[in-house]
């Protein structure tokens, strides 16, 4: 048994190949090859592009997959949600579809653009949005570069950021958000009544999730006397529990707990003043939860 796993080709990519590296999968690609070799006998991948993925899932060429619910819902795809990896391409968070106008067009919401022409690759959602607010537009589909398309060819845009930067370098402005959007882990509905590879996938969902979960998080540990444990415990957050333990000489103790990674740099030599002795910091791939 093979579960053919679909890796998203694109702005996902890398993202992705590195997600799945902290989960313990080592994805190598080729720039001749759709099919990147994986570390796992029994997984075979195959590189799609992402708004193209559920589609595939679907109908069962693929078992499994990662895309943005963007792409399910454009698609009106019916696969099965595995997992939520709140993930993208730069900032490990959630994308949003934004309504967008040049901003010396005198536009301010989307009422403003009855009759008008929008452009995006995210046609059927974007009607559903007119509709939804009783607009009617010509939505046209969009091959790329639609940042550059106001205003002379298209009155507003529906596109996909995470920080707004490239909009407002074109000079567009914000005027509604059509949904949106993080990257989910789906499956082929038949694939996941096959208790082989529901398994498989499970242990994936797991492992992934895991990774997440260690995003921004490193490990810490020092020795501690018995009576300066109480000063180096107040250093720490109040919401850490750490693991305390005996070393081979009753009076120490070892102290052993997980902290935002920002805040370590203000910890340690708090912590080195009030007892603590032999700080290690190390890097987290996976928590478990």
């Amino acid at each position: 048994m093979k579960l053919k796993l679909g890796i998203p080709k694109g702005s996902l990519e890398n993202a992705t190949i590195d997600l799945f590296r902290r989960a313990g999968f080592t994805i190598t690609t080729s720039s001749r090859s759709y099919f990147p070799g994986i570390d796992d006998p029994e997984i075979e991948c195959m590189l799609i592009r992402a708004q193209e993925m559920a589609r595939y899932v679907e109908d069962g060429i693929l078992d499994a997959g990662l895309t943005g619910r963007d792409w399910i819902e454009e698609n009106e795809s019916n696969v099965v949600a595995v997992a939520d990896l709140i993930y993208a391409k730069q900032s490990f968070g959630k994308v949003r579809w934004v309504l967008a106008v040049p901003e010396a067009s005198g536009f301010e919401s989307v009422r403003d653009l009855e009759g008008k022409i929008i452009a995006t690759e995210l046609v059927a959602t974007s009607r559903r949005y007119l509709a939804a607010h009783g607009v009617t537009a010509k939505v046209e589909f969009s091959w790329g570069a639609t940042e550059v398309k106001p205003p002379v060819l298209a009155d507003a845009i529906v596109e996909v950021t995470e920080t707004g930067s490239s909009l407002r370098a074109n000079k567009l402005k914000i005027i509604g958000t059509v949904m949106e959007s993080n990257t989910q882990l789906i499956a082929n509905c038949e694939s996941w009544k096959d208790p082989g590879k529901r398994r498989k996938l499970e242990d994936m969902k797991m492992l992934l999730q895991g990774a997440m979960n260690a995003l921004g998080k490193v490990g810490l540990m020092l020795n501690v006397h018995k009576t300066d444990l109480e000063a180096v415990l107040s250093v720490l957050p109040a919401l850490k529990r750490p693991t305390i333990s005996h070393l081979s000489d009753e009076e120490w103790l070892a102290v052993n707990t997980i902290l935002d990674e920002s805040t370590v740099r203000d910890i340690i030599p708090r912590l080195k003043q009030a007892g603590g002795e032999g700080i290690v910091e190390y890097p987290l791939n996976k928590i478990v939860l």
